[in-house]
């Protein structure tokens, strides 16, 4: 099934949707600096684009980890990216209270992978009637992401997508393993693949309180996915990394996200009607 989301569709036989944006809304300045890079370049490359950044990170590794700068002031930048450059935008939610409030200003409520069994809250999503992008959690099979997928039908929405960002392999490691993305298109959901969360390493820069991460294995991880047949393409990009105050060794710096699309878009021409 395809999911319509702001002027854009997502699905099989569709153009390639690139989802991007920094991990968390650090300020204003720069989450308005990057959108625009990420707008020049999708439209550089006719790519159809959603904005992401989240108003609150609440699964931190240290108590001292920033979680941005909460939800009124979030979710009033990300009107602003919505309105100036219109782009359909995407943020995480935590709580069924949440997902009323994002829902006036998002076009998609993501769940993230820590949540994705949480009942009420997939239902809260459901309810607003807006695109519900969950992600899969760390510790599932892709099989059971059908099982969250229905918990949003409930409700009657049907605009769902999923998405992959690895599972757990042992202490401070994920793979992606690339056969869940057409397990999890089983579903019948649009399917994303997120190759920034895919790199890190939870937990691996304990001593510094900050996950690590290996951004290196970003483009390989996309172009695996891309191959595989995913629909939507998931990737984190900050105008510098190693500065960003969430996810610093994990996200592909802004300058590099041409260079990836330029290698992902032929594969997707390749393998978007198989």
């Amino acid at each position: 099934m395809n999911v319509t989301v702001g002027h854009l569709t997502i699905g099989r036989g569709l153009p390639l949707v690139l989802i991007a944006g920094p991990c968390v809304i650090e300020n204003r300045d720069l989450v308005m600096r990057t959108a625009e890079a990420v707008k020049k370049v999708s439209d550089a490359r006719h790519m159809p684009v959603i904005f992401k950044s989240s108003y609150r990170k609440a699964n931190r590794t240290s108590k001292s980890g920033f979680t941005g700068p909460g939800m009124e002031e979030g979710l009033r930048i990300l009107g602003e990216v919505r309105a100036q450059f219109g782009m359909p935008v995407l943020t995480d939610i935590h709580t069924e209270e949440e997902a009323v409030t994002a829902g006036l200003v998002a076009d998609v409520l993501q769940i993230p992978a820590f949540l994705c069994r949480q009942s009420e809250l997939l239902h809260a999503a459901g309810r607003t009637g807006k695109v519900v992008n969950i992600k899969k959690g760390q510790f599932l099979a892709p099989e059971d992401m059908r099982h969250a997928a229905d918990k949003v039908r409930e409700t009657g929405n049907q605009a769902i997508m999923l998405t992959e960002r690895g599972a757990t392999f042992g202490y401070h490691n994920l793979v992606v393993d690339v056969r869940s993305l057409p397990i999890m298109r089983a579903t019948g959901c649009p399917v994303v693949l997120d190759a920034t969360h895919a790199v890190q390493l939870p937990g691996g820069d304990a001593s510094g309180g900050r996950s690590g991460g290996q951004p290196e294995f970003i483009f390989p991880i996309a172009r695996a996915g891309v191959a595989a047949g995913v629909d939507a393409l998931f990737v984190e990009v900050h105008p510098d990394p190693p500065a960003a105050l969430s996810d610093a060794a994990s996200q592909l710096h802004l300058d590099r996200l041409d260079a990836l699309l330029e290698q992902v878009l032929p594969i997707h021409e390749v393998v978007k009607g198989l």
